[in-house]
């Protein structure tokens, strides 16, 4: 008891040790690399067997393999489609036919613009010339009679409903009949008034002095 009683005394006190002392700064420092160590040691056991790339989508024949695979699958999944597409067949009579042929014709230029018949000839002939001249002239006449045809329809006459809605505008908008000048005004005075009176009177008494 008396041999370990200085020792239960200083437990009793404690320990009295600096942050900076060199057994505690050691143990840090062998603390450190211990944890840096075992942080690496899966990085450190994989050297070595990397493929040479960050990923596996940049490597090019994992790439290509995946391409491949790809396009394989995308011809197995549209394999049944190409297959199965030969074999549709609609009737000539079905409605939709015959309207999309019908509406074709109604949009056609060819059906629009009947061109007359082209003789086979020697070009240099003049009955060809004058005979070709006449059938241009005469096809032309032809295309543009739809244009002949409209051509005066929209002409106003005198007296018209539109003609006259201009002339009532034009006059609600001059100014030289809405705003009339004070000197162009007729002013009459009043005969029988005092002032009128008086002034002749004293002008017929001027007149004879």
């Amino acid at each position: 008891k008396l041999y370990v009683q200085a020792w239960e005394e200083a437990k009793k006190k404690g320990y009295d040790m600096r942050a900076d002392a060199i057994p505690i700064q050691s143990a840090k420092a062998s603390r450190d690399i211990a944890s840096d160590y075992k942080y690496k040691q899966t990085h450190e056991k994989e050297k070595g067997h990397y493929i040479g790339c960050p990923s596996a989508k940049d490597d090019p024949k994992l790439a290509l393999a995946a391409r491949a695979m790809a396009l394989q699958n995308d011809r197995l999944y549209k394999k049944g489609y190409h297959d199965s597409k030969t074999q549709i067949h609609i009737p000539v009579d079905a409605l939709s036919v015959q309207a999309a042929k019908e509406c074709q014709t109604l949009v056609s230029d060819i059906d629009y613009r009947q061109y007359l018949h082209q003789w086979t000839c020697l070009p240099d002939q003049n009955d060809v010339i004058h005979a070709r001249q006449a059938y241009d002239l005469q096809s032309d006449n032809v295309y543009k009679s739809d244009l002949e045809w409209l051509r005066g329809i929209g002409w106003l006459t005198e007296g018209s409903v539109e003609v006259v809605k201009a002339k009532k505008a034009q006059e609600l908008l001059n100014d030289r009949l809405y705003r009339t000048r004070p000197e162009q005004l007729q002013f009459t005075s009043i005969t029988d008034s005092p002032d009128i009176v008086l002034a002749k009177t004293n002008a017929m008494q001027l007149s004879d002095v």
